[in-house]
């Protein structure tokens, strides 16, 4: 789903108590042997009889109840780290997204756009012309680095190097092996004009911790990725690779431990810092900020947000005090690592054992059409969305979706009316907010524009450099326009959707609109446990504990009387601290501060879906289908939505890096919902109860 943002989230392997069916809920029948086309787990109401185990006592252990069955057959694809309803999705969409670019490049004669899709994937899949060229297509690249005499040029590489690869707030994306990385997005302080947000960067994996954590795993981990840079060093033939290998793990081990948190990086508070060129010599020296700017292509900003203030002064200090020849070593390396998917099998492989099996526990890397098809989606994301749309997204399926929206933003309002907590003053605004929410659904109502982008079928490397620099130019171009506030932020075809803070919009891509997740002939039950429920979660990443800083037009401003906040503040430290409590590894536990947006948007967001859901009855009772009553139906529909399956390492660095709770625990936000315990009998003593006045309310 979306940190206040999107919605993807993942799984956890914890399991409590089971015992018998508790009194009130009706064992269902078998899933009928005639299944909805697409839907073969899926029952005629929406959801997976099949798949649950209801020996389990669903107030002990509800996501057991709701998906027992499934985690015991299930097993994780060899090259996937994880398996979810996301991951389902995500496979059809993959597979009907190859078609379109098979099709486009067995058609040369097409339109510019579809010769381009074609092309890309086209070059992409060409292993035997890759082969070939070996290392050829990157050896400028390492040319130019191995120029580098001083300070002075190195500033230069590291600013020639900045691409716009991160985005906080829209894609929860805060990770970038360059040294820095740059956003472009609306400006805080002033939400009708774009600013630049400059972020910190430079690390091979994933977060801070992997390097200065002391315990055994994270020491293994140092020791393969220090063995991993050297293998990559090897198979580009660059001599003395181990002690060099060596040198770059250490300066990443620096540049760790100026590192902010996860938790800090996620406070917006603490990001809004204007600083002018001035303050860039004077509070980050180590940088020939001049040569580093324009090289960027940044010379014409006087000022720039940093994101990282005290990363960004550290970072900068190295780059002055530590060895040029290590730094050039260290930017080597990460050319080629970036390179990787483009070069020879053995770049690839090697990238994928350490990337894949190591940091992420997944066995088999995956087939190269899959790959080819993801990359293509990077370049050229829109282009291929727009003939993903045409060929499976029909008009009524954005017209059913939208008028779902509407009726949960309806029920939205109905919630902040009766809450009995909060001011006038402070209610008319965030009903202002919400009667200013834009909504899109499906796909973006103007396309992006490729026209600028050179394919050249056979040049895979040049392709995806070239992509890399359009994207960049794309972005850097909106500094010096108006803001689009209808700008979209996922693909069509991407599994997702989105909330954008700066902008107060939603986003539903087509390729979330399917089952299990929303079935124009499914039950009504199910469709607002599951589509709803993200519906609603995205509606209140607008509400969040960051969303809520954000006015109706976007600007980071306190709307709220300080009385107000205080008890927002306070439902959200509760939250927070019932999350702590989980602990999906023996020896990791949720981080409830770094979850927290997300936790407040599934409570809210549910609770928003629930009401209008039983808005939607017309003050009639749901019918009783195989069993299940029309609120048990519902809550199974939310539950199903989180079945997931984690490998261990995949599992560890989500919990450590991930905006998102595990899947297990977000389809237990059902206990702080009076009406799940009313659904199922849910009693004191059992595992999941909470007395009234420990459930969290939010919104």
């Amino acid at each position: 789903m979306t940190t206040w943002k999107r919605l993807l989230g993942a799984a956890s392997a914890a399991a409590l108590l089971a015992g018998a069916l508790p009194t009130g809920v009706m064992a269902a029948a078998p899933a009928p042997a005639s299944q909805p086309a697409g839907k073969p787990e899926f029952g005629t109401f929406g959801f997976d009889t099949t798949g649950m185990d209801r020996a389990v006592k669903p107030g002990d252990d509800f996501y057991k109840f709701a998906n027992g069955a499934w985690m015991e057959r299930t097993q994780i694809p060899a090259d996937r780290s994880n398996w979810t309803t996301f991951g389902v999705l995500t496979e059809k969409a993959a597979g009907r997204t190859r078609k379109i670019i098979q099709d486009a490049a067995a058609n040369p004669a097409g339109d510019a756009d579809t010769k381009k899709i074609g092309d890309y994937y086209a070059s992409f899949m060409d292993e035997a012309q890759i082969e070939a060229k070996g290392l050829t297509p990157l050896q400028p690249q390492l040319a130019e680095l191995a120029a580098i005499k001083d300070k002075t040029a190195l500033s230069k590489a590291l600013g020639k190097s900045l691409r716009a690869d991160v985005d906080p707030l829209n894609a929860s994306n805060t990770y970038t092996d360059r040294l820095f990385g740059v956003w472009i997005g609306e400006d805080f302080d002033q939400p009708t004009r774009y600013a630049a947000y400059l972020m910190q960067g430079g690390l091979g994996m994933p977060d801070r911790d992997y390097y200065l954590d002391q315990s055994p795993k994270f020491a293994e981990l140092r020791a393969k990725y220090q063995a991993h840079v050297a293998a990559q060093l090897k198979n580009a033939g660059i001599a003395d690779a181990d002690a060099k290998a060596a040198r770059i793990l250490a300066l990443e081990t620096e540049i760790a431990k100026v590192h902010a948190s996860q938790v800090d990086t996620n406070d917006v508070t603490k990001a809004n810092n204007t600083w002018t060129r001035a303050d860039f010599k004077a509070k980050a020296p180590g940088i020939d900020w001049d040569a580093w700017f324009a090289a960027a292509g940044l010379s014409d900003q006087q000022t720039m947000k940093v994101w990282h203030p005290a990363p960004t002064t550290g970072i900068a200090a190295l780059v002055g005090s530590q060895p040029l020849e290590t730094w050039k070593d260290y930017l080597t390396f990460h050319a080629i690592a970036r390179a990787a998917p483009y070069l020879p099998k053995k770049f690839a492989d090697e990238a994928f054992a350490f990337n894949g099996t190591a940091l992420s526990g997944t066995p088999q890397q995956q087939e190269r059409w899959k790959r080819a098809v993801n990359q293509t989606n990077s370049a050229l994301g829109e282009a291929v969305g727009k003939l993903y749309v045409k060929e499976y997204f029909p008009p009524q399926a954005k017209a059913e979706a939208e008028a779902m929206v509407a009726n949960i933003i309806k029920a939205f309002g109905t919630r902040i009316d009766n809450l009995d907590w909060m001011s006038p003053q402070t209610k008319a605004k965030a009903k202002e907010k919400l009667g200013t929410l834009t909504v899109g659904v499906g796909y973006p109502d103007k396309w992006r524009d490729y026209s600028g982008l050179e394919v050249v079928r056979g040049d895979a490397l040049g392709n995806a450099q070239r992509a890399g620099l359009f994207e960049y130019a794309y972005q850097l171009q909106k500094l010096h326009g108006p803001v689009d506030r209808n700008a979209w932020h996922l693909l069509p075809q991407e599994v997702n959707a989105l909330n954008s803070p700066l902008q107060n919009s939603i986003v539903f891509p087509a390729a979330i609109l399917e089952p299990p997740f929303f079935d124009a002939h499914a039950d009504a039950a199910v469709n607002y446990g599951a589509i709803g429920g993200v519906i609603g979660h995205e509606i209140s990443h607008s509400f969040d504990n960051l969303g809520a800083l954000f006015d109706a037009q976007g600007g980071l401003h306190n709307w709220w009387t300080e009385a107000d906040f205080k008890r927002f503040d306070a439902a959200g430290d509760a939250l927070a601290a019932q999350y702590d409590g989980y602990r999906p590894l023996p020896d990791q536990a949720v981080n409830g501060r770094l979850t927290l947006g997300e936790n407040i948007a599934d409570v809210a967001g549910l609770s928003a879906a629930y009401d209008a859901y039983r808005l939607s009855l017309g003050g009639q009772e749901a019918p009783v289908i195989d069993g299940f009553t029309g609120d048990q139906r519902f809550f199974l529909g939310w539950a199903q939505n989180y079945r997931s399956k984690y490998r261990e390492a995949a599992l560890r660095r989500l919990l450590l890096t991930n905006v998102h709770a595990p899947g297990e625990t977000r389809a237990d936000t059902v206990r702080n919902l009076d009406a799940w315990y009313g659904a199922f009998d849910v009693k004191p003593g059992e595992t999941l109860y909470l007395a009234p006045d420990e459930r969290v309310r939010v919104w």
